[in-house]
């Protein structure tokens, strides 16, 4: 099985050929193209290569499918006996990747 560990907005996700991933919102169209050349670790079958710390001459292609939102999450801020009661929600925006293939230059 081959897969890479990259890097995108400070945070690392697993990437196989074929699959999807949910990273942080990035300024792309839909069905636009994404180079990724920040590929901290490669795995292809027994052969390990890691990065120092990337890896070099190796990126990951992929293709913008969706943008959309997370789940929403509830803050509430509460002191008791001074009437402080502050309720706020978020909804991170997210973008979801199609890792279509995952090249290395020899």
């Amino acid at each position: 099985m081959k897969y890479a560990i990259i890097d995108i907005g400070g945070k690392q996700y697993r990437a196989v050929e074929g699959s999807k991933i949910d990273v942080d919102l990035l300024p792309l169209e839909v069905e636009q193209a994404y180079k990724i050349d920040s590929v901290l670790l490669l795995v292809d079958g027994d052969n390990i290569s890691v990065g120092a710390p990337l890896v070099a001459k190796t990126s990951v292609s992929a293709k913008v499918v969706d943008h959309l939102k997370g789940p929403k999450i509830i803050v509430f801020k509460y002191k008791p006996k001074k009437r402080i009661r502050v309720k706020t929600g978020h909804r991170q925006k997210y973008t979801r990747l199609l890792i279509e293939k995952i090249e290395v230059e020899k």
